[in-house]
């Protein structure tokens, strides 16, 4: 779909030079920004027909408030258009403005950044790779500012048009540029990805909860098999111990510990109940297991995910969507380090999706680990985008990534983002992935969102400069 750019970014600036003022052009905005998220974003109701005996009165409202609270950053992006000069101008002012608004719902009532535009070009294959790599120095967002303005050139002229495809060929040989950067050595380590493809309805049901967690256990122990004597590490998905406490519960974590023996430690997703919680509340926790069990480290999430794993304070209605009383949030980015495993840095779930806000600065690991259940949104484009996102973190910070996913896609990348190897969705199984090496500190490592800030603000200075007209003398 993506020649669709070509006709809706040209189509959406000539609403901006047909709009009657910057009231129109507001108005023009937020209908284009509504349907944008309407259609991108449709996967949500999936989430609230599983519980939809409960919640079957949100089912008309979900996704149509949801565009409604994201459509105004796109409205802001038109509006601001409006006051560049017809032309390129104001292609370059859209794309700057737009790229500052996905900026801003990064951080405004706790971030919504899903599906940035710069998220088109995570491709499939080498062409992904390629496209994608500039991730590595400006982040989603400068894909995102220079995928608005290449596909609103075109519709400028004929001169603008054969621009855009310069640097399109620009952008490509940067990309295999960076792509022949070469990463660090890898280290032995196997790493052991396991899928237990659990449906939501199997999780609420206690009895198929319980053989959900038979059947990741087999599954585990016909992952190790197949490693043989290299050191491994296996990695259970989000909510993969349900309906174990991994944390409290020493038969669950010896149960383990027999399934994978041999493995150099765990990684598995389990709610954490912790002496160190203010209230009764948990965690939404990774909680990591020596060969023996035993408990040597955890990490808690701490970009929870509003009205699923907590209500903010003003609630929808006054109704209360999360379920029981909301999950704790953890203390920031942390890195863990483990007895003979590479450091690591953690992510579960909707934290991914946060360009900027995944590592300890203080503390850069050597690779991620994503885990996550998406088995609320079924087979629609939700887990597609959300892998798309997993794979830009990688591109950006140089570091391989991981993922575990209940139902899938469960995936590896290296630190350039090519894949390594895939469980499809809904298919239960295992993935016996080899570590690969990190890059050094990428240019978006080390300097964050500040890039493509100062990217969005150069082209908006850029787009507001006055016209210099050459008079004839003579």
């Amino acid at each position: 779909m993506l020649p669709a750019l070509l006709i809706a970014i040209p189509g959406l600036i000539a609403l901006i030079d047909g709009a009657p003022g910057w009231g129109g052009a507001l108005r023009r905005g937020f209908w284009f920004g509504f349907c944008h998220h309407l259609v991108g974003l449709y996967w949500i109701t999936s989430a609230i027909l599983i519980e939809a005996s409960q919640y079957w009165w949100f089912v008309p409202f979900a996704v149509p408030c949801t565009a409604l609270i994201l459509a105004p950053f796109i409205a802001a992006a038109t509006f601001a258009a409006q006051f560049a000069a017809p032309g390129w101008r104001r292609a370059l002012m859209l794309a700057a403005a737009w790229t500052l608004g996905d900026l801003a719902r990064q951080f405004v009532a706790t971030g919504f950044p899903w599906n940035p535009f710069g998220s088109v070009l995570t491709l499939p294959g080498v062409a992904g790779s390629v496209m994608i790599a500039p991730a590595a120095l400006i982040s989603v967002h400068g894909l995102t500012f220079f995928t608005v303005w290449f596909a609103a050139l075109p519709g400028q002229s004929r001169r603008f048009g054969l621009i855009a495809i310069g640097g399109l060929v620009a952008w490509v040989g940067l990309g295999i540029w960076l792509l022949r950067q070469p990463v660090g050595p890898a280290p032995d380590l196997s790493i052991v990805l396991i899928q237990g493809n659990e449906s939501e309805h199997e999780k609420q049901d206690r009895t198929s909860a319980i053989a959900g967690f038979w059947r990741t256990l087999e599954l585990t122990r016909e992952a190790e098999a197949t490693v043989g004597p290299h050191p491994s590490l296996v990695v259970w998905s989000e909510t993969g111990a349900d309906p174990a406490l991994v944390e409290q519960d020493p038969n669950a974590r010896d149960w383990i510990a027999r399934a994978g023996a041999g493995a150099a430690a765990f990684l598995v997703g389990s709610v954490r109940y912790g002496s160190d919680a203010p209230d009764a509340r948990p965690y939404n926790s990774l909680i990591a297991l020596a060969p023996s069990g035993t408990v040597i480290g955890h990490y808690d999430k701490w970009h929870l995910v509003p009205f699923g794993e907590y209500d903010p304070p003003i609630g929808i209605f006054g109704f209360k969507l999360s379920p029981g009383m909301g999950f704790i949030p953890g203390p920031g980015p942390r890195t863990l380090h483990l007895p003979g495993i590479p450091a690591v840095g953690p992510l579960i779930c909707y934290e991914a999706v946060f360009p900027g806000e995944i590592i300890d600065r203080q503390d850069r690991p050597d690779w991620l680990v994503n885990v996550t259940n998406d088995a609320w949104f079924g087979n629609s484009s939700g887990p597609r985008q959300h892998l798309a996102a997993v794979r830009l973190r990688a591109v950006e910070e140089g570091l391989p990534i991981m993922r575990a996913a209940n139902t899938g896609i469960t995936a590896g990348f290296d630190a350039h983002g090519r894949e390594l190897g895939r469980i499809g969705l809904n298919q239960a199984g295992y993935l016996v992935l080899p570590l690969t090496g990190p890059l050094p500190p990428t240019l978006f490592a080390r300097f964050g969102l500040w890039l493509p800030f100062g990217l969005a603000m150069l082209g908006a200075a850029v787009a507001l400069l006055p016209r210099i007209e050459v008079k004839n003398l003579n």
